[in-house]
């Protein structure tokens, strides 16, 4: 588990699609003045797991881009990782934008089953959320809790580049042929 949530990398994978980030980071006061407190998904998560919590964009609830397949609470905040439903035009929107770096906020869709008011440190905080009914987690350009972010996501694949690499070669050598002339020189490796 990362230990912070906001660095972002790219990674290669065999399974494209796949996202990891803090959905929600304990302690932090989103920008309607909740705090989440440690412990207040673990009730929900014993009830619904990771698959009875839906992966959504922007909160739409018509929107499903994929399924989530791991949702724990740690030090941190909650944890998240799911895959992305490649096949649909929702997940595969979401994964490019994503990967061009204009995505990678996430959020969460609940009913507070216990909050208080009284006895709050964090500044700005109006209330701290103690017990969550979570019920979704969505893929946002503005997530309302700022430090909510993908830690990590998988794009193509290292052999895929390699292919792409290689026709590139190829269609060099195709062009030094059909050229008069010199050869162009290019080096992709």
């Amino acid at each position: 588990m990362r230990a912070d949530p906001t660095p972002a990398k790219l990674a290669g994978s065999a399974e494209p699609g796949v996202i990891k980030g803090y959905a929600s980071v304990f302690g932090a006061v989103d920008l309607s003045g909740d705090e989440v407190a440690p412990g207040a998904f673990a009730a929900s998560l014993r009830r619904r797991g990771a698959a009875g919590v839906r992966m959504l964009w922007q909160h739409d609830p018509a929107g499903p881009i994929g399924v989530w397949t791991r949702l724990v609470e740690d030090r941190t905040g909650l944890y998240a990782e799911g895959r992305l439903a490649l096949g649909t035009s929702g997940g595969r929107e979401a994964h490019e934008l994503i990967l061009a770096g204009a995505l990678d906020g996430l959020s969460i869709g609940f009913k507070t089953r216990w909050a208080e008011r009284q006895g709050l440190s964090a500044p700005g905080a109006k209330r701290r959320l103690v017990g969550i009914d979570l019920w979704e987690v969505s893929v946002v350009t503005f997530p309302m809790q700022e430090r909510a972010r993908l830690a990590e996501w998988r794009g193509e694949t290292g052999e895929a580049l390699q292919r792409l690499a290689a026709r590139m070669r190829e269609a060099a050598a195709r062009i030094g042929r059909a050229g008069s002339g010199s050869r162009p020189v290019w080096n992709i490796s």
